[in-house]
C-alpha cells in the first residue's frame, strides 16, 4: 500500500507529535502533509522526513501563534486532494480530516478528539480564561462546526484514542470509530521501577490553563504535602503566586530524568480534563499510583484501587477529599506496572498497522469492515474501560 501521513500542525512538540513519530516509524516511506512546519521549533530528525506544508506555511507570524490563524485552517485543508495514495491515515485534533481524495483510497483518521474550539468552546475558552470571548467567536465556531462535520462524513473509518472521545465522535460527528489507545514508551519508565519512593507527590505536565494544575497546588498547599511540579508554561508565575511552602516548581525535566522522578513520587497528581493523558501511564510504568480527575482519558488508565483514585468534580475540595484518604502503600506496584503495558507503543503499531491493512483489504473486496484485534486480550485490552 502506498500511505500518505496527514497532521495538523509541526510548530510545537506534544502528545500529537509523540503518536505522529511512531506512525512515521511504522510507515517509513510515507510522506508527511501538514499545514505549517516550523523547522526551528520542531527537533532536528524532522528535517529528515518528507515534509510537504500546505500554502498557509508562507504566512507570516503563524509559527508562533498558530491559532490566530483559526479561520484559514477548513480552506487551506478543504483545497488539498490527495491522489495516488491507497491509505491516507490522518492524526487530528483540528482540521486535517477534511482532505480531499479520490475514491479509489481510504482515508482513516486518528482521532485525537473533535475539534476542540468548535465543538467544546466554552470550556476550552474558560480554560483559558477568556470566557468571555465566546460571544464574539459564536458566527464564526457556527460556521465552522458545519463545515467540521461535514468534513467527517468524508472519512472512510474513524479511531479514537480512549472511550471518552469515541463518545465526542458518537455525539458531534455521528460517526462510529475503534478505540485504539495512544503509544506510550512504557518500557523506558519501567527501567526506573523499584527506585526508592520519596516523600513527594508529582505532576509532569505544561504549565497551562486548561490543565487545572491550580487545583493541585492548591489543594496541596491547603493539606501541607509536598508536590514538585515538572513543566514549564505560560501559567508559570500564576501557579507560583498560588503556591505554599511545599510545592516546588522543578521547570522543564528533560526526558532522561523523568522515569526516576516518576519512580520516586507517592503519587502522579493529574488534575485536568484529558483526552487521553500520557503522563498517567508513564507513572504507572513506572510503578506508581495516580490522583486523577474522573472523566476523558482517565477513565481508561486509571482504575480506582487497582492503578490510583480519581476525583470527582474539577474543584479543589473534590481533589482534596481524595487526597486527603490516599494511601500510596496500599496500591501493587506490580499490578500497576501491568495494567501500564496494555497501552505500550508496541501494542498500538500492532493494531493500528492490523486496522489500516483490514480495511484496504475490505475496500479491495468491496465488503463491510469489522476490525479483529489483533492483540491477546491479556497482552493489550483492558478488561477495565468505563464507558463515558
Amino acid at each position: 500500500m502506498k500511505i500518505a501521513l496527514v497532521h495538523d500542525w509541526l510548530n510545537q512538540i506534544g502528545g500529537a507529535e509523540d503518536v505522529l513519530n511512531v506512525l512515521k516509524r511504522d510507515f517509513p516511506a510515507s510522506p508527511v502533509y501538514t499545514s505549517i512546519f516550523a523547522k526551528s521549533l520542531m527537533p532536528a530528525f524532522y528535517q529528515d522526513w518528507d515534509i510537504r506544508a500546505l500554502w498557509l506555511d508562507r504566512l507570516p507570524g503563524i509559527y508562533r501563534r498558530h491559532q490566530a490563524f483559526l479561520p484559514l485552517y477548513p480552506l487551506a485543508w478543504d483545497r488539498l486532494a490527495l491522489e495516488g495514495f491507497d491509505v491516507i491515515l490522518s492524526n487530528k485534533s483540528g482540521f486535517c480530516h477534511g482532505l480531499r481524495f479520490p475514491p479509489a483510497s481510504l482515508h482513516i483518521c486518528y482521532c485525537l478528539t473533535p475539534t476542540r474550539y468548535v465543538w467544546q468552546l466554552d470550556n476550552y475558552l474558560a480554560g483559558e480564561g477568556l470566557g468571555s470571548a465566546a460571544a464574539f467567536l459564536r458566527p464564526l465556531v457556527a460556521r465552522l462546526k458545519r463545515w467540521d462535520y461535514a468534513a467527517a462524513q468524508r472519512v472512510s473509518h474513524f479511531i479514537a484514542i480512549s472511550t471518552a472521545v469515541e463518545a465526542r465522535i458518537r455525539r458531534f460527528y455521528k460517526r462510529e470509530s475503534t478505540v485504539i489507545y495512544p503509544p506510550v514508551a512504557t518500557a523506558r519508565f519501567a527501567s526506573a521501577a523499584g527506585e526508592p519512593v520519596g516523600d513527594y507527590y508529582l505532576v509532569v505536565s505544561r504549565l497551562i490553563p486548561y490543565k487545572r494544575i491550580d487545583l493541585a497546588v492548591k489543594a496541596a498547599s491547603e493539606l501541607g504535602l509536598k508536590l514538585k511540579i515538572a513543566g514549564a508554561g505560560r501559567d508559570d508565575a500564576r501557579l507560583r503566586r498560588l503556591a505554599g511552602d511545599g510545592v516546588e516548581f522543578l521547570g522543564f525535566v528533560p526526558d532522561e530524568a523523568l522515569p526516576r522522578l516518576m519512580a520516586g513520587c507517592k503519587a502522579l497528581i493529574f488534575p485536568g480534563l484529558e483526552d487521553f493523558g500520557i503522563a498517567p501511564v508513564q507513572a504507572q510504568a513506572a510503578g506508581r499510583p495516580v490522583i486523577a480527575y474522573d472523566g476523558g482519558g482517565a477513565l481508561d488508565t486509571v482504575i480506582p484501587g487497582l492503578t490510583g483514585e480519581r476525583f470527582s468534580c474539577l474543584t479543589v475540595d473534590s481533589l482534596k477529599e481524595v487526597w486527603r484518604k490516599f494511601d500510596d502503600g496500599a496500591y501493587d506496584p506490580r499490578a500497576i506496572g501491568e495494567h501500564a503495558r496494555r497501552f505500550d507503543e508496541r501494542v498500538f503499531s500492532q493494531r493500528v498497522a492490523a486496522f489500516v491493512e483490514q480495511a484496504w483489504r475490505a475496500r479491495q473486496a468491496r465488503q463491510p469492515f469489522q476490525f479483529h484485534d489483533p492483540v491477546p486480550a491479556e497482552e493489550g485490552k483492558s478488561t477495565w474501560n468505563t464507558e463515558s
